[in-house]
């Protein structure tokens, strides 16, 4: 999504408003439910603390977010979601 709205092609006055309304989206549907965090140094700071299973699992918050922002990097590279 950042990348779409912050493509030279597709740019927006509302970029910043987009990309915010989306963060705030993913927040408040899925903490409820995983206590997710979209920044990993969210995520750190209080397993450190915590310890125990919080510590084992940090791995996934450091991780997934890197493997997603490489997968849209490419799929925005390769022009998977621009119309023709």
């Amino acid at each position: 999504m950042i990348l779409g709205v912050t493509n030279a092609k597709h740019t927006t006055a509302f970029a910043g408003l987009i990309i915010g309304l989306t963060l705030a989206g993913i927040h408040f549907a899925m903490i409820p439910v995983t206590g997710t965090s979209v920044n990993p140094a969210r995520s750190i700071g209080p397993a450190l603390f915590s310890g125990g299973a919080a510590l084992g699992q940090l791995w996934l918050f450091i991780v997934a977010p890197l493997i997603g922002g490489a997968i849209a990097g490419i799929a925005a590279k390769a022009g998977v979601f621009e119309k023709d």
